[in-house]
C-alpha cells in the first residue's frame, strides 16, 4: 500500500491533533519525520520524563562547533507528538531529512551564495490569501486548529497547486531528492509508513521521480563530521520574530491551545487576569467574564467559527487592561509568547563543558531560567562568591548568562547581576570546550590565550581584572608576565594611564574576593613612575581633544593612587601633578583640574586656589584658555559645590572678586561651565548661595533704582501708561523662611 503523507505545519496544535487521530486510526508499521537522520539514536529520550520541551535538537560541525543549526520542538509540535506516539507504541521512527553532515560539508566545486537559500513563497500566506484573509495565521487557525478535523488530502492538493506555479528553491530540490531514495529503501522493507513532514513538501514526496534523477542531484556532494543532541528552548526563540524560520507569533497560545481541551477562551482570560493581578493591577471574575462575552461576540461579528488570539487579546485590551498598551504588552510578553524554558535529563549525552557547568549550577543553586531576573550577590557569603566567580568565568567563554548592573552603593562587597538563559549558550559551551573540560579549566586556558595574542596594554589589564573576578589563579602567571612585556614595549603615556585604574582595583579588592595577587603591586608601582617620568613631555602643546583625554586619563590615576593606599607612590604622583600645573604652556582644562586635585589633596590652600582663578581673568588671556580653566576646575564637581561648604565659599568669593566692567567678558565662560550641570543641580547651587537651606540666614534682595528705571519705557508702553518711578521693594526673604503651603482647601489657598 502507498505511504500516508502526513503534511502539517510545524509547531500548530491542530496538526498535531489530527497527526495523532491518524495514527491510532491506522499504526504503521515504521514512522518517518522530517529532520536530521544523525538524531536517529536520540528519539528514545522523547519519552524521558527529564527531557521536556521546549527542546530542540542541536546539531554542530565536530572541527567547527560555531557552525551549528538547531530544529526546536514544543508539546504542541507535529513531530513531537508523532515521536511520542511511536516510541509508546514501539513503532521504529527515522528522520529522513537530508543529513546535516552535507550542510557543514559544502560542494567545493559550488560557490556559497551571499545569503542563505529561503523558499521563494510562503505556502501559508498563498492558502490565506485565496481565501480572503490578510493574515496566514488566522487561517490557519480557523481552517485546522479550531475546526480540529483532518484536512491533509485537502492541504496537499493545494500545495499542489502553489508549487506548480512558484519557483523552486534549489536547497529544497535536494532536501526532497534525498527525502525520496529513504522512502524506496522503507518501502523495500515495510507496506505500511506513514511520513510527517512540512505541508510544502508533500507534492515532491507524491510525485513520481526517476531514481537516476534524484541520484544526480545528490552526486558528489561531500559528508563533514556532525554531532547532535538535544539542549532546552525557549518559546521566546521559538517565536517567528526571534529568527527561527518555522515559528509560530503565539507559542504560548498555541501551548494553550494544545492543553486546554474545553473552554479556551475563559481559561486563557483566568490567566491573563493572574498576570495582571501579579503586577497590581486590580481584576475581578467580572473582568474575566465580561471580557470573554466581548472575545466571543467579536468572533460572531466577524464569521469566525471561534474566537481566536486576536479576538482575546482586543477583548483583555478593552475590558481588564482599561486600553493600557503596556499592560496588553505584559500579557502578550507571559502568555501570547510565553517565557517557557524546557529540560534535558542529567544523562543526556553532551560535551564535558556543559555538564561541569550543570553541575556548578546545581551547587550554587543557580538555574538557568528564560525569565529575566536580578540576583544581589554579598561576596563575603561563599555561595554567592562561587556564583559570581562562576558568572565571570562564563563570560571568559562568550557565555553572557549575567549582566553585572551599576549599584548606587560604592561598597566592595556586594554585586548586582541581571541574569537570563538564552538556548544558543548551548553552542558556545560546544565552542569552549575547545579549551578545557571545565568552566575553569576553560576559562583560564582561554584567558591565557588572549593574554599572549594581547597587542595592547589595555586589553592584558583588563584581562588582570578578569582573573580577580573570575578567579583565574593559574592563569595570573601567564597574565603577569604579558603585562610586564606589554608595559615596557608601550611608552604611550595615556595606555600607561589608561592600565593603573583596574590594576589599581585588582590590588585593592583582591582580599574582599580572597584572591592572591602577589607580583602585581611591583607591575603597578613600575606602570606609575612611568607616568610621572612621561607625564611632562605627554601634557605639552595640546589640542582640545587632547587635553580632555589627558584630564580623563589623570582623573583615572589620582583616583586609582587613592585606592593604592601607597604614601611612598601618592607623593610620588602629587608631587608630578604639583609642578605640571604651574606650566604657563599647559592647556587650560588639565590645568584646572590639577588645580582642582592638589585642593582636594590638601596641597594648596584657599588663598593660592583663588589666586590661581583670577589668571585666567586677567587682560591677555584668551577667552578659550580661560573658559577650559574653569571648566577643568569645577568639571564634575556639582553635587561637591553643593555639599562642600569650603569649595562654595571658595568659588562664591572669587565671582565676587571679579570687578564689574570685566564680569560681561567672564559670563560666556560660567555660562559654558555651569550649563555643563544638571538643572537640579544649578538649582540646588543657587540656593546654597542665596542662603536657602536649613539654618541658613535671610537673603535680602537690593535694587539699583538706576538700572530699573531703564526699563520703564517699555514697560510703560505695554502697559498703556507712563511710568516715571520705582517704588520702594520689601525685603525679599530667602527661600528658607518661606513657611510651607498647608494642605487646606483651593478656596483657604
Amino acid at each position: 500500500m502507498p505511504e500516508r503523507l502526513y503534511g502539517i505545519r510545524h509547531h500548530g496544535p491542530g496538526s498535531a491533533r489530527a497527526v495523532v487521530r491518524a495514527l491510532e486510526a491506522d499504526p504503521p508499521d515504521v514512522l518517518l519525520i522530517e529532520g536530521p537522520p544523525e538524531a536517529d539514536d536520540l528519539v528514545r529520550w522523547v519519552v524521558d520524563e527529564g527531557l521536556q520541551p521546549p527542546v530542540a535538537l542541536l546539531g554542530y560541525a565536530v572541527d567547527d562547533p560555531g557552525r551549528a543549526a538547531f530544529w526546536p520542538f514544543a508539546v504542541f509540535s507535529p513531530e513531537w507528538q508523532a515521536i511520542s506516539w511511536a516510541v509508546r507504541h514501539e513503532v521504529p521512527v527515522r528522520f529522513f531529512d537530508l543529513p546535516y553532515a552535507y550542510r557543514i560539508a559544502p560542494d567545493p566545486e559550488v560557490a556559497p551564495p551571499d545569503e542563505p537559500p529561503r523558499r521563494p513563497v510562503d505556502p501559508i500566506g498563498e492558502l490565506a490569501a485565496a481565501a480572503g484573509y490578510d493574515d496566514p495565521e488566522r487561517w490557519w487557525e480557523d481552517v485546522v486548529e479550531h475546526r480540529g478535523v483532518p484536512v491533509f488530502e485537502a492541504i496537499a492538493e493545494a500545495m499542489t497547486a502553489i508549487r506548480e506555479t512558484a519557483p523552486e528553491d534549489p536547497e529544497d530540490l535536494v532536501r526532497e531528492a534525498y527525502m525520496r531514495t529513504v522512502l524506496r529503501e522503507e518501502r523495500r522493507r515495510h507496506d505500511n509508513i506513514a511520513v510527517v513532514c512540512g505541508a510544502w513538501h508533500v507534492p515532491a514526496l507524491a510525485r513520481k521521480v526517476a531514481v537516476k534523477e534524484d541520484t544526480a542531484l545528490l552526486k558528489g556532494r561531500r559528508k563533514g563530521k556532525a554531532a547532535i543532541t538535544w539542549v532546552p528552548w525557549t518559546y521566546g526563540r521559538l517565536a517567528s520574530w526571534s529568527g527561527y524560520g518555522a515559528g509560530v507569533r503565539s507559542p504560548g497560545w498555541y501551548h494553550h491551545l494544545f492543553t486546554s481541551a474545553d473552554e479556551v477562551v475563559p481559561r486563557w482570560l483566568v490567566d491573563a487576569a493572574g498576570v495582571l493581578r501579579a503586577e497590581g493591577v486590580p481584576t475581578s471574575s467580572a473582568h474575566v467574564i465580561e471580557a470573554t462575552r466581548l472575545a466571543e461576540t467579536l468572533a460572531t461579528m466577524r464569521g469566525r467559527p471561534l474566537a481566536g488570539l486576536a479576538e482575546v487579546t482586543e477583548a483583555a485590551e478593552a475590558v481588564m487592561c482599561d486600553g493600557e498598551p503596556l499592560r496588553t504588552e505584559l500579557i502578550s510578553r507571559r502568555l501570547v509568547v510565553g517565557e517557557r524554558l524546557g529540560a534535558v535529563p542529567d544523562e543526556m549525552p553532551a560535551v564535558p563543558l556543559a555538564r561541569d557547568l550543570a553541575a556548578q549550577q546545581r551547587s550554587v543553586r543557580l538555574k538557568p531560567e528564560a525569565t529575566e531576573r536580578t540576583v544581589d550577590l554579598d561576596l563575603r557569603r561563599d555561595t554567592d562568591l562561587r556564583r559570581s566567580r562562576l558568572l565571570h568565568r562564563l563570560r571568559t567563554l562568550d557565555v553572557p548568562w549575567g549582566e553585572r548592573t551599576a549599584r548606587r552603593s560604592t561598597g566592595t562587597f556586594r554585586e548586582e547581576w541581571r541574569i537570563l538563559w538564552q538556548p544558543e549558550f548551548a553552542v558556545r559551551l560546544v565552542e569552549g570546550s575547545m579549551w578545557g573540560t571545565t568552566v575553569v579549566a576553560a576559562a583560564t586556558a582561554r584567558v591565557v590565550q588572549r593574554a599572549r595574542a594581547a597587542s595592547t596594554l589595555a586589553e592584558v589589564t583588563a584581562l588582570v581584572e578578569t582573573c580577580l573576578l573570575a578567579d583565574l589563579a593559574e592563569a595570573y602567571p601567564a597574565v603577569l608576565a604579558a603585562l610586564d612585556t606589554r608595559a615596557a614595549l608601550d611608552a604611550d603615556v595615556h595606555h600607561l594611564m589608561a592600565a593603573v585604574p583596574a590594576l589599581a582595583r585588582t590590588l585593592r579588592y583582591g582580599d574582599v574576593r580572597r584572591t592572591d595577587v602577589a607580583g602585581l603591586a611591583t607591575v603597578t608601582a613600575g606602570l606609575l613612575g612611568r607616568i610621572c617620568a612621561g607625564l611632562p613631555s605627554a601634557a605639552g602643546s595640546l589640542s582640545d581633544a587632547a587635553a580632555k583625554q589627558l584630564r580623563d586619563g589623570m582623573d583615572g590615576v589620582h583616583q586609582a593612587v587613592g585606592l593604592l593606599a601607597d604614601e611612598r607612590l601618592r607623593e610620588l604622583w602629587l608631587t608630578t601633578i604639583e609642578s605640571l600645573a604651574t606650566r604657563p604652556d599647559l592647556h587650560g582644562l588639565p590645568a584646572g583640574r590639577l588645580t582642582r586635585l592638589l585642593l582636594d589633596a590638601g596641597r594648596l590652600d584657599a588663598a593660592e586656589v583663588r589666586r590661581r582663578l583670577r589668571l585666567p581673568l586677567t587682560v591677555g588671556t584668551p577667552p578659550a584658555h580661560g573658559a577650559a580653566w574653569v571648566e577643568g576646575f569645577l568639571s564634575g564637581g556639582a553635587l561637591l559645590l553643593v555639599h562642600d561648604d569650603a569649595l562654595l565659599a571658595l568659588v562664591d568669593d572669587w565671582l565676587a572678586d571679579i570687578p564689574a566692567d570685566a564680569f560681561d567678558d567672564v559670563l560666556p565662560l560660567l555660562r559654558r561651565t555651569f550649563g555643563g550641570f544638571d538643572a537640579g543641580e544649578r538649582r540646588a547651587i543657587g540656593e546654597r548661595v542665596a542662603g536657602a537651606r536649613p539654618g541658613g540666614g535671610q537673603a535680602v534682595a537690593t535694587v539699583d533704582p538706576e538700572r530699573a528705571a531703564t526699563v520703564l519705557p517699555v514697560l510703560g508702553a505695554l502697559l498703556g501708561r507712563e511710568l516715571s518711578a520705582i517704588p520702594p521693594l520689601p525685603t525679599i526673604p530667602s527661600l528658607s523662611t518661606i513657611p510651607p503651603l498647608s494642605t487646606t482647601s483651593s478656596e483657604e489657598t
